[in-house]
């Protein structure tokens, strides 16, 4: 069963603290001993800052033949409101912004610009032959309604001929009543339906899980199950995705990405769970790539 495992970053503050060994403290070695470990992975500082072509280059260069980099779309494209300072500097003077300085509804003419820089930055990646897709992960106040999908059909646009990743944030796009027309809409854009794994709630911002994909891609992310956390005020993302994957709710995975694997010309599995956790002895480590490894030691053994 071929299913590529990763991280949704390798430079998380649990990973960077927990799972390099010692030694390993540049930038450079990290990235090149998480590639020893896993072939793909998920560029997260993207979400945050425009990358830049020097280092979607280095990124390329540091690992090896046949690893694949998913990015994650700058916050602007995907809705998310930015603060100027997020901007390259040369871009800042086109944009308008709040008395707290947050950029909310950017003109048509700066996000199309952000769209075009982002492409231009990670075009090595995509030289180099190790390009997956671009994650385009909705915030949970878009809701499925007309004007969602004309943006979303813009955003298709904007992408060019770019692999474009799609996941929900709100339940709306979801539900019994939505998702064979959400996962038709994907299909004909095209673009790739990203399943979730989150806490079984009926919050608005948790999307529910459903098995389907809408390309020859199939690709899962994994956030945890941290249903107490989810939704506590002031805990921010370390909070809610604090989840270690049981071994038991690992393997409810394995049938559903056996049969994805059996139609889909790749598969992915990416863990967003950034918390830590510890061992009987006390020791604390990473549980992202922890889930990962077991993972793909129950896929080896399915």
């Amino acid at each position: 069963m071929s299913v590529r495992v990763g991280t949704c970053s390798w430079a998380d503050e649990s990973l960077s603290k927990l799972w390099y060994p010692p030694g390993v403290g540049s930038a450079e070695a990290r990235l090149r001993w998480y590639a020893e470990h896993f072939d793909t992975v998920e560029v997260n500082s993207s979400y945050y800052a425009l990358p830049t072509e020097e280092m979607a280059t280095a990124w390329a260069q540091r690992t090896p033949p046949g690893f694949v980099f998913h990015v994650k779309a700058f916050g602007m494209m995907t809705r998310h409101p930015v603060r100027v300072e997020q901007l390259p500097p040369d871009m800042r003077s086109e944009a308008e912004f709040d008395e707290r300085g947050r950029i909310d509804r950017p003109s048509r003419e700066l996000r199309s610009a952000v769209f075009r820089r982002f492409l231009r930055a990670i075009e090595p990646l995509r030289e180099a032959g190790k390009l997956g897709g671009v994650l385009m992960q909705l915030p949970q106040y878009v809701v499925f309604k007309p004007s969602s999908f004309a943006y979303l059909e813009w955003a298709r646009e904007q992408l060019t001929d770019h692999h474009m990743l799609v996941e929900f944030r709100h339940r709306s796009w979801l539900t019994d009543e939505h998702h064979e027309q959400t996962l038709a809409f994907l299909e004909q854009l095209p673009a790739t339906y990203v399943i979730v794994d989150a806490p079984r709630v009926t919050s608005d911002n948790v999307a529910p899980t459903v098995v389907a994909r809408t390309s020859d891609t199939a690709y899962l992310r994994l956030h945890g199950r941290n249903a107490a956390t989810w939704n506590s005020r002031g805990g921010g993302a370390a909070k809610r995705f604090d989840h270690l994957y049981s071994r038991d709710e690992l393997a409810e995975w394995v049938g559903p990405l056996r049969e994805l694997a059996g139609s889909a010309r790749e598969v992915f599995a990416m863990f967003n769970n950034n918390g830590r956790s510890t061992d009987v002895n006390g020791n604390p480590f990473a549980q992202a790539p922890a889930n990962a490894a077991q993972l793909l030691e129950l896929l080896k053994d399915s």
